[in-house]
């Protein structure tokens, strides 16, 4: 009897440890990796047409790599026609739309980090006109093919890396925006993204680890849809070169 109960005990105490020993499991963080060494990594996705409007190329290309065997190039050759009632804008980038996969759009706050190359002049209007400009990223909450609320990081012309549709499409309010720390050319620069679309939401963006820009969002759902990356910019730009490499997107908790 009195083994009895002491084996009793004993499997009490094993049970007692083993459920105390339990780890809490952890919902698993989403992410989007490409390091565009396949074209496979998007194929699911729209690709803006090869020769958009006769001037705008992109390919795979193993000429200036981060990584890998290959990176993703974009080019432009001629300047597109002027145009307010069409959008003429240079593109050339594989889109990603998160709606179109099995697990459904992302929830911010998400961290996005890309390696870019650029290659680009960039000069202010002298007929009253808009300035150049260039655009690393593009992100929207809109699943449709409108894009119709997007929030961009751009590169001004006097290459100042900035917030763009900040607290609504067309509207800008920023807390923060370097003045000094400018884009370096023809090298390998990090820039790392936090989007917060929550409310009270703000987004950063990271140069080569310096913060260059801080602005507070609006008017947005807590989702990410949509982002591009690659070659956008105004149509009367002629010639310049843009590479991306080792992409990541991943949905944080916080900053």
């Amino acid at each position: 009897m009195e083994r009895m109960t002491f084996l009793f005990l004993v499997g009490i105490l094993f049970m007692s440890c083993d459920k105390d020993s339990e780890v809490p499991s952890v919902p698993e963080t989403r992410e989007f990796m490409s390091s565009f060494e396949s074209v496979d990594d998007f194929n699911d996705f729209f690709i803006t047409p090869q020769g958009h409007l006769g001037t705008t190329y992109h390919d795979l290309s193993d000429s200036i790599v981060h990584s890998g065997e290959f990176a993703h190039r974009a080019w432009i050759n001629g300047a597109n026609p002027a145009s307010i009632t069409s959008n003429n804008n240079h593109r050339g980038y594989p889109t990603i739309q998160f709606q179109k996969t099995s697990e459904g759009v992302f929830q911010t706050p998400c961290y996005i980090t890309l390696w870019v190359w650029l290659d680009i002049e960039l000069n202010p209007t002298n007929s009253g006109g808009i300035d150049d400009w260039f655009s690393f990223a593009t992100f929207t909450d809109d699943v449709s093919d409108n894009w119709d609320r997007s929030v961009l990081v751009n590169l001004s012309y006097d290459g100042l890396v900035h917030l763009q549709n900040t607290i609504d499409q067309g509207d800008q309010a920023h807390v923060y925006s370097t003045k000094n720390v400018t884009f370096p050319q023809r090298e390998w620069v990090e820039l790392k993204i936090y989007l917060d679309f929550r409310e009270n939401g703000y987004a950063k963006v990271w140069q080569n680890g310096n913060l260059v820009a801080h602005a507070e969002i609006g008017n947005i759902q807590n989702k990410l849809s949509q982002a591009h990356f690659g070659m956008y910019c105004p149509p009367q730009l002629i010639s310049g070169m843009v590479l991306n490499d080792d992409l990541l997107i991943e949905e944080v908790d916080g900053e």
